[in-house]
C-alpha cells in the first residue's frame, strides 16, 4: 500500500511514548458497577449466557454487584429478575423501564407511567431507568415530543420518591452527536457508523418547529426537571450527559443535593481533560458512581480501574483497535484511597438503599 493511499480507517499509529504503564485487573475496592446492561437489547450475549458465568466474570474484575437497567415493566420485568436474583440475589439489581410508545395513545401518560412503576416496585424492581427517548423520540398523542420536563410526567417523578427508588435519567448525548456531520465534527466516524445517534438539524425554541431539541435545550429541562422534584433521587447518565462540559454538571449538582452522577461510557471524554476531571471527582466526591455501561468484561473494568488508580498517560479508553469514540488517548487521575471507596461502592449503596456493609 503506498503511503499515499492510506485510509483514515486503516491507521494505526503505534505511541513512541516511554512512559509508566499500570495493569490494573482488580480495584482497589469492591465496586458495584452501577450503570449496564444484561439484557438482549443492550447487553451483547449476557441475555442467553448462564448466570454463573456473569458471576465468574464479576469476582475476576472484583465486581460485588451489577445493575441492570434492562428490566422493562410487567412479566419482561419479571422474567429478567428472577434470571438474575434467583441463585445470585446480591449481585444483580435489575431497573425497570418505561413504555415510551404508548404515550402517542394515552392522554394520562404520566399517571399511567406512575401506575406501572408502583407495579414494578412491587415485583422487585430496585430503580427506574429514563432514556433518551425522552425528549428526542417520544410523542404525546398530538404527535408532540414530550420535553424531559414536561409537567405531565411529574406523577411519575413523585411516585418514584414515595417508592424511595432512584431514578438513573439519560436525556442527551455527546455535544457534537448535535452538530453538523462534517469535517470539523470529533465524533464523525463514530456517526457515520451510527446515523441514528446523529440529532440533527436542531430546531429553535419553538417546540412545534421541525428538528430535534439542542443539547442546551435538553440540558436546561433536566436542570429544570430535577429542581421541580427535590424528593426525588435522580442519577444523571454519562456525567449528566455532559460530561465535556464539567462546569455546567458542576452547577446542576451544586444547584440541587438530590442529583447524582454516573461515569459509564465517559472515559475517552473524562481522561482527555485529566486536570479537570480530577478536580471534579475531589469536589463531587459524595456525588459520583461508578458504571460502565458496556458488557461485564475484566479488559473493560481494567481500563476504568487504570484511569481512577493511576497516573499513567496517554494510554486507550477502549479495547477497539480504533477508538469508538474518537481518535485520542486518555490520562489517569490518580485519586486516593478515601475518594475510590465512596466512588467505586460507596456513593451506589447510598443511592440504592444498600446501607453500610
Amino acid at each position: 500500500m503506498s503511503v499515499d493511499d492510506l485510509r483514515l480507517a486503516d491507521f494505526r499509529p503505534r505511541p513512541m511514548l516511554r512512559v509508566p504503564v499500570h495493569e490494573v485487573r482488580r480495584p482497589r475496592y469492591p465496586v458495584v458497577d452501577a450503570h449496564n446492561h444484561l439484557g438482549p437489547a443492550f447487553g451483547g450475549d449476557w441475555s442467553t449466557r448462564p448466570p454463573s458465568e456473569l458471576i465468574a466474570t464479576l469476582d475476576e474484575s472484583g465486581v460485588e454487584m451489577v445493575v441492570d437497567l434492562d428490566g422493562g415493566q410487567g412479566e419482561e420485568l419479571t422474567a429478567e429478575i428472577d434470571r438474575w436474583q434467583a441463585a445470585h440475589p446480591d449481585r444483580v439489581a435489575v431497573f425497570a423501564g418505561l413504555d415510551y410508545d404508548s404515550w402517542a395513545d394515552d392522554d394520562a401518560f404520566g399517571e399511567s407511567e406512575a401506575s406501572r412503576l408502583c407495579d414494578s416496585a412491587a415485583r422487585g424492581a430496585r430503580g427506574l431507568k429514563v432514556w433518551k427517548l425522552l425528549g428526542l423520540r417520544a410523542r404525546d398523542p398530538a404527535g408532540r415530543l414530550v420535553a424531559v420536563d414536561d409537567p405531565r410526567l411529574d406523577p411519575l417523578w413523585a411516585a418514584a420518591a414515595d417508592l424511595d427508588l432512584p431514578v438513573l435519567i439519560h436525556i442527551a448525548d455527546p455535544i457534537a452527536f448535535f452538530e453538523p456531520l462534517d469535517p470539523e465534527n470529533e465524533r464523525w466516524e463514530e456517526l457515520h457508523a451510527h446515523p441514528d445517534w446523529h440529532f440533527w438539524p436542531t430546531r429553535a425554541a419553538d417546540p412545534d418547529a421541525p428538528g430535534f431539541p439542542s443539547f442546551d435545550e435538553l440540558l436546561a429541562a433536566f436542570g429544570r426537571l430535577v429542581a421541580r422534584h427535590p424528593r426525588t433521587t435522580f442519577v444523571g447518565a454519562h456525567v449528566g450527559c455532559a460530561a465535556e462540559d464539567l462546569g455546567l454538571v458542576g452547577r446542576l449538582l451544586d444547584a440541587n443535593p438530590n442529583l447524582n452522577v454516573d461515569i459509564a461510557a465517559r472515559l475517552g471524554e473524562l481522561g482527555r481533560q485529566p486536570y479537570s476531571a480530577r478536580a471534579f471527582f475531589l469536589r463531587y466526591q459524595d456525588r459520583i458512581l461508578f458504571g460502565v455501561d458496556m458488557a461485564p468484561d475484566p479488559d473493560i473494568y481494567a481500563v476504568h480501574y487504570r484511569f481512577l488508580e493511576t497516573l499513567d498517560e496517554s494510554f486507550d479508553y477502549g479495547t477497539e483497535p480504533v477508538p469508538a469514540q474518537g481518535r485520542w488517548q486518555i490520562h489517569g487521575i490518580g485519586l486516593s484511597d478515601e475518594v475510590l471507596r465512596k466512588i467505586y461502592r460507596d456513593n451506589a449503596r447510598r443511592v440504592l438503599r444498600l446501607g453500610p456493609a
